[in-house]
């Protein structure tokens, strides 16, 4: 099952993509018993959305190991090979769907980069799960382009602004539930040309390592998600169409634009 979500007339709608690209509304709990309702449309004529919103939005930072590489060349010394599946949270207004504006904040002056990843999308409650309930778990998986204002990351104290910004975290265009990713290539596509190409089987810790660390301490709920970081980051210039894909899972696409200030005086 390909699950999107929509914008709906009274607010976002969730939609199965079927054949042709049609898309019909979901009834009942996506991570439940669910069915099969109306129409809702083309999927090229409708809005798509993050394909969920999560209770709590994790991501795994320096999780493959030319990323680390290339951490180190930059300067950043503290950028080790993990020794856990270490993790951070980032922040929902962050989260944009597929064919939205990456946004560029105005006052940011330096280097913004991709990070084109895979995430996992939780389906069940979870505490203290083993390797193969975490496993089990997976309702399924989606693209993510975790979106860094490198300065801003790497000069204020926490790293609120330069990973959570609006915008810096387009996901989707949906979740697949039969998809296998892990063996597969991801490739960032610059304006129609590949910029970098990675495969996913090389991450340090998968997404059942980082479900077993979480619920040690922290329960999981459905919804939460897990992205699980890249091998190869490069900056986006103001104009550029980012592609983010993988074969088995599709194609997240978004273009970074200038945001525009309105006077308010």
């Amino acid at each position: 099952m390909k699950l999107c979500r929509v914008a709906g007339a009274s607010g976002p709608v969730y939609g199965i993509v079927k054949e042709e690209d049609e898309v019909v509304a979901l009834a009942g709990d996506p991570f439940g018993a669910h069915g099969e309702g109306e129409v809702i449309g083309r999927l090229a004529d409708l809005t798509l959305l993050p394909p969920v919103i999560p209770n709590v939005f994790y991501a795994a930072g320096l999780n493959f190991y030319h990323h680390i590489e290339e951490a180190r060349r930059k300067g950043n010394m503290k950028a080790v090979v993990p020794q856990r599946p270490d993790i951070g949270h980032r922040a929902n207004n962050a989260l944009v769907g597929h064919g939205a504006d990456i946004v560029r904040p105005a006052d940011f002056e330096g280097r913004l980069e991709y990070e084109g990843e895979i995430v996992a999308v939780v389906g069940k409650t979870l505490r203290r799960a083993s390797r193969e309930e975490a496993s089990d778990a997976i309702f399924g998986w989606t693209l993510g382009n975790d979106v860094s204002a490198r300065e801003w990351q790497h000069g204020d104290r926490t790293m609120w602004r330069g990973k959570n910004s609006d915008s810096f975290k387009p996901m989707g265009p949906w979740i697949d539930t039969d998809a296998q990713p892990m063996g597969e290539d991801l490739s960032v596509i610059i304006n129609g040309v590949v910029d970098s190409d990675y495969r996913l089987d090389g991450m340090i810790y998968d997404a059942e390592d980082f479900i077993v660390e979480i619920t040690r301490y922290i329960t999981l709920t459905p919804g939460d998600m897990i992205w699980l970081g890249t091998d190869r980051t490069a900056g986006m210039q103001v104009g550029d169409l980012v592609e983010v894909h993988v074969p088995c899972l599709g194609t997240l696409s978004n273009r970074v634009v200038h945001e525009i200030l309105h006077d308010i005086s």
